[in-house]
């Protein structure tokens, strides 16, 4: 009776792209709704100031967006996370934590709110994305003691909405909403096994393989003058702001 032959499973290949966003169009859009909203009521007290938004990965600066004036932007909207994750020859490996600090700068001349949507996905050779595999084995691991606060109403598996709750200064960065990131190991054991028709071969499928993991990030700022209006008009949300309006929170 003859033996029958073993295919030995193989890791699955994962390659890392995943891209930074600063929306054109819901952060410049809502950048502009606010300012467009307000500016009969404070534009003597605006003068030549600029709202203004950076996205950072690790203290390095991957996008911004800066108004300048008459609709006028200068910076780059989009960039792309994750190009300094892995060392010279190194191999990325499931299970293992890499750092992954995201933070937000506050790149123009007057104080903001600013808030962070993460959104993770899986997608193929061609960029659709799978929704039957899960989001949750990408791993950011969010950091909340620190001023940024998760809106859960707001946030699925794949999207992830964080409000950093107090006025950012002008020119100053946000702490960290983010320290690592990894894949669960887990995805290694998602295997299914193929008999052929003959029976002497036997072949392994994994679930994930030829599948990247993508990680956005989009961010915007509404100003802090009248914000709770500002917010609600650039936003879509509630919130509750204090007296001074150094302070936010959702409701």
């Amino acid at each position: 009776m003859k033996k029958k032959k073993k295919s030995f499973p193989k890791k699955p290949a994962l390659v890392l792209t995943a891209a930074a966003l600063l929306l054109v169009g819901s952060t410049v859009g809502s950048t502009r709704a606010a300012l467009t909203y307000y500016s009969e009521n404070y534009s003597a007290q605006m003068n030549m100031q600029s709202i203004g938004v950076s996205l950072l990965e690790n203290d390095k600066v991957v996008s911004s967006r800066d108004y300048v004036s008459n609709n006028e932007w200068k910076g780059t909207s989009e960039g792309t996370l994750l190009t300094d994750l892995l060392g010279k020859d190194e191999t990325f490996t499931p299970g293992k934590k890499y750092n992954e600090a995201i933070s937000v700068k506050n790149s123009g001349t007057i104080d903001t709110f600013v808030r962070v949507i993460i959104t993770k996905s899986w997608q193929d050779e061609k960029g659709n994305k799978n929704t039957n595999l899960s989001p949750d084995l990408i791993e950011l691991n969010f950091l909340t003691d620190n001023g940024w606060q998760v809106a859960d109403a707001q946030s699925t598996r794949e999207r992830t909405v964080l409000y950093y709750t107090k006025a950012l200064k002008a020119g100053k960065p946000t702490p960290a909403l983010s320290d690592t990131l990894r894949i669960n190991p887990s995805i290694a054991s998602d295997v299914k096994q193929n008999v052929s028709e003959d029976g002497k071969t036997i072949t392994y499928t994994y679930k994930y393989n030829g599948y990247t993991f993508h990680i956005d990030a989009e961010v915007d700022a509404v100003q802090t003058h009248n914000a709770k209006d500002a917010i609600k008009s650039a936003w879509g949300v509630d919130v509750n702001v204090s007296d001074d309006e150094t302070t936010m929170s959702l409701q």
